[in-house]
């Protein structure tokens, strides 16, 4: 769609931004036909991080937009909540029965008692985070999201002072690249990308670091595969060595961090072999890891979201981030760490998220904890009002929420009013009041940044959505004039002249300037980027020795909550922090649940060519753990504890460590053996300090 005249322009080429929940944001030039259809879509060559390279998934886009089983008209529940009985009805009745049911929950409980909940279903801003508007506005319970990227993001800033890092592209000039906690060959394609011209161009080595042999790791030239949950041991073990064996840099250290004698102090017992008894790797090995990084200054730690699927995910994020800093890596080109550039972009959102209307009364709800909120749970309710109805928009927590078992509990409650604004039936909206039709990308028009890269990418409509198809920013206007608030700031805009707001930082171009280029790069250069000129703290050091519940830190809660999780037990400096759930004699196993190639969450579940190519929900799990339990691969086994037990299929497989299980994927609940999915078995207990879940850090017992 052209958006200044509104045509439709014909077999063209449109361009846009994946939409889905990943770092790379790739940039995508977008086939359309003379029929108004979309065709292939292809990453953009002319985007110098996304250099033509997307996953195969996105790639097949057409296959998800015009699936037969896509939602196309607003439905109301007929029968029993789950029972699959629905009625269609029109777009004003249904939102006029939304406002009715919040407006009654208001009046029995407080305004508390209605609790928009969203996520990340798309990326874009203006679709994902209008609905905050609406909350601010009306007074709605506050939500703190924390599935996601708090420990990694907590752990990162703790030590830089601020979300950005060395410009990923630069992965191309490094001599050693090490991809610690993220499986880039699944989730993160066009880290690979920059890697492997570096191997090709530079001889570079690339040494993968994760909890099991998966595809990055079989691409890499070092691979090593910890125990879950012991990143932080490796990491010490390596300052130590680097201390010991002269590759730490003093001169730097002295000028750049906070307290390097006392780092160096504290890390006189951290040796190769006390961490090689906590990780399970070798001392030859982490020896290994050690003189490769400490004689190699262009060595570039690209740091994943794995960080933020542990218990001790916020100290393990933090000292890995300390190694490259003790070698002095951050001074050198293709050297020093990156995680995300979240803090880079100075777009602006108070108007698109209502922050003028914030009261910071209001209380603020744990969006992980929604298991124990909807069953009542008063510590996480805050000791407030019952929720009593929700919208939910860009999110199946019924699916990927942790208490599995709590949450359709939840759900299934009487007097729950739900209604799920959504793409496909997902088992939350199945368990909905009020099911509505939501557009797709290509369908409306929207903004994007990326966290794994640089840019800020246009999303303009391409084409046009089903005739009874709705979007967001629709949903919350339409809901906002029912109730009473669409006067106040933010409402009343279009897409366009959000975007524009959004725009209006000191730097950015203007709509019609993004319009034309496509997209705006907003890496800092060389020396901020490489923190040359000092880290983001006040004393511009890096630091060593963090403030755990340091208030500044942006992700920080609410000033109306505190701290979380078990904040006492966080070490002084780097150190493994023994947080985990740790194995025991009832439960001997540790359950970790990475992604898969063809899922990103519970989107692509829906997919043909998704589902073929990932078969079925299995366990993996090693050759010795299979032959003391007599399991061979196709066997159903049954995993399970204290918060329920699942039957899945076993696959037998030497790329997991004994002891460890592995279930990849987000699979419907729906596709397991017995209607319940992989995160029946996975905690909401919160990572400490600012929240999280540890998805990959769960005790489990296996029966054959």
């Amino acid at each position: 769609m052209n958006i200044a005249t509104g045509t439709l322009q014909k077999n063209t080429i449109g361009h846009s931004a994946c939409p889905h929940d990943c770092p790379s944001t790739c940039s995508l030039d977008i086939e359309i036909g003379a029929d108004g259809r979309i065709g292939r879509v292809r990453g953009a060559e002319d985007n110098s991080y996304t250099a033509g390279v997307i996953c195969a998934k996105v790639a097949r886009y057409a296959e998800r937009l015009y699936h037969p089983d896509r939602l196309m008209h607003p439905m109301r529940r007929k029968g029993a909540k789950g029972a699959g009985t629905w009625q269609r009805i029109d777009w004003n009745d249904a939102l006029d029965e939304i406002a009715e049911a919040f407006l009654k929950a208001e009046a029995r409980h407080g305004t508390e008692a209605v609790w928009p909940y969203y996520y990340a279903g798309t990326m874009g801003w203006v679709q994902r985070d209008s609905i905050d508007r609406l909350r601010h506005a009306k007074k709605y319970s506050g939500f703190f999201d924390t599935i996601c990227v708090n420990p990694a993001w907590t752990g990162y800033a703790l030590g830089t002072g601020n979300l950005r890092g060395v410009d990923p592209r630069e992965m191309t000039q490094s001599d050693c690249i090490v991809i610690w906690g993220t499986n880039a060959v699944v989730t993160q394609v066009n880290v690979m990308t920059h890697a492997i011209r570096a191997r090709k161009e530079r001889g570079a080595k690339i040494i993968a670091i994760d909890i099991y042999d998966n595809p990055t790791m079989k691409q890499a030239d070092i691979a090593l595969v910890l125990r879950p949950g012991t990143d932080a041991a490796l990491a010490c073990a390596a300052m130590h060595v680097a201390f010991r064996d002269g590759y730490a840099d003093r001169a730097y250290l002295a000028a750049y961090t906070d307290d390097p004698a006392g780092l160096e102090a504290h890390l006189q017992t951290k040796t190769p072999a006390w961490a090689a008894e906590i990780t399970g790797l070798s001392v030859e090995a982490i020896e290994e890891f050690a003189r490769i990084v400490g004689t190699t200054k262009k060595t570039f730690f690209r740091l994943g979201y794995g960080f933020s699927r542990s218990r001790n995910g916020t100290v393990s994020m933090h000292a890995a981030l300390s190694l490259p800093t003790v070698l002095g890596s951050w001074q050198h080109e293709g050297g020093g760490a990156f995680h995300t550039n979240s803090s880079i972009f100075g777009m602006r959102n108070g108007l698109l998220t209502g922050k003028s209307l914030i009261d910071p009364t209001i209380r603020n709800l744990d969006q992980s904890h929604i298991g124990r909120i909807l069953t009542g749970n008063a510590e996480s309710l805050r000791n407030g009002p019952p929720v009593t109805a929700m919208l939910i928009q860009n999110t199946n927590p019924v699916n990927v929420m942790p208490e599995q078992r709590l949450v359709r509990q939840g759900f299934l409650r009487e007097d729950l009013f739900v209604a799920v604004h959504e793409q496909f039936m997902t088992e939350t909206a199945e368990l909905a009041d009020l099911v509505l039709p939501a557009t797709m990308f290509v369908e409306h028009d929207d903004i994007y940044r990326g966290g794994g890269q640089s840019h800020i990418t246009l999303g303009p409509k391409l084409v046009e959505p089903p005739e009874d198809v709705r979007t967001n920013l629709f949903v919350i206007e339409e809901l906002a004039k029912r109730l009473g608030v669409a006067d106040r700031p933010g409402f009343g805009m279009t897409e366009r002249e959000h975007i524009e707001e959004i725009l209006s930082g000191p730097g950015l171009p203007t709509y019609d300037e993004l319009l034309a280029d496509k997209w705006v790069d907003r890496q800092p250069d060389f020396r901020t980027a490489h923190f040359l000129d000092g880290f983001g703290h006040a004393d511009r050091k890096f630091h060593f020795r963090p403030n755990w519940t340091d208030p500044a830190n942006p992700m920080s809660p609410p000033a109306n909550m505190e701290p979380m999780g078990p904040v006492a037990a966080l070490p002084v400096f780097p150190d493994y922090c023994a947080v985990v759930e740790e194995v025991d004699e009832a439960h001997p196993y540790r359950l970790a649940t990475p992604p898969a190639r063809n899922f990103l969450n519970s989107s692509f579940t829906e997919t043909k060519s998704s589902r073929s190519k990932e078969g079925r929900p299995e366990l993996m799990l090693s050759n010795a753990d299979a032959e003391a339990l007599g399991i061979a691969t196709g066997d159903v086994v049954t995993i399970g504890n204290e918060r329920g037990s699942v039957r899945i299929h076993a696959r037998i497989t030497d790329t997991v460590r004994k002891g460890v299980l592995i279930a990849e994927g987000i699979w419907p609940n729906r596709d397991h053996l017995d209607g319940e999915g992989i995160n029946t078995l996975t905690g909401a207990d919160s990572v400490a300090p600012f929240g999280g879940v540890g998805l990959h850090d769960n005790r489990v017992w296996l029966k054959p």
